[in-house]
């Protein structure tokens, strides 16, 4: 199926990303009360989400909402970005791995500005899939449709012949909207088996 394309998200899916609660131990650490942190940063997140701002702009903000001195930002930052990549999961990698063959892959991602260049360090994501889309790079999040849009573009498929994988629901029901099938993940066996039914050419079923 030569038009055939599967979309996957990062965070929740190709990585695993349990909450850490470096936040809250950052606020106890400071004497912050708690969601001072959000508070503080919540439009730095944003921007860094768009790409409206830099990687230095952000460390730059967060000292200065936070009083840090430099060993203290980089020390904040490497336990964002520890919550943020996770690990991978190696199951649904690999099996996203031997799909190279039979459809277009891709992603799209939510992301934060520096998120490419670890998370190819890490994980190579830009050799399993043959575009990534990430939210700081073209300056839209999910679950805006333009994103899904975007994506489809990118990839040079219609939007009915993408299959999205999402651990969210409303970015979920946003694919569809645009007229993607779609799949909320909740564990790799059900992943790829709707994946499966995907390639197969399948009726699509209720997620």
């Amino acid at each position: 199926m030569d038009s055939c394309c599967v979309i996957f998200d990062i965070g929740g899916v190709l990585e695993i990303t349990p909450a850490t609660g470096w936040v809250q131990r950052w606020e106890q650490r400071l004497g912050l009360p708690g969601g001072a942190v959000h508070e503080r940063l919540g439009e730095a997140w944003q921007a860094g989400s768009v790409g409206t701002i830099s990687e230095r702009e952000v460390h730059a903000r967060v000292a200065d909402a936070l009083q840090l001195d430099a060993d203290q930002v980089e020390a904040f930052m490497g336990d964002l970005w520890a919550e943020y990549l996770g690990t991978p999961n190696d199951e649904l990698i690999a099996y996203a791995r031997g799909l190279r063959s039979r459809c277009k892959l891709g992603i799209l991602s939510n992301s934060f500005v520096g998120a490419r260049e670890r998370e190819t360090a890490l994980y190579r994501f830009d050799e399993l899939v043959e575009h990534i889309v990430y939210s700081h790079e073209i300056g839209i999040c999910k679950p805006d449709l333009r994103a899904f849009e975007v994506t489809a573009a990118r990839l040079g498929v219609r939007a009915e012949d993408c299959l999205f994988i999402d651990d969210v629901a409303v970015n979920v029901e946003a694919a569809r909207q645009t007229g993607m099938r779609a799949h909320l993940f909740e564990d790799n066996a059900r992943t790829i088996a709707r994946i499966a039914e995907h390639l197969d050419g399948a009726v699509s079923v209720p997620d």
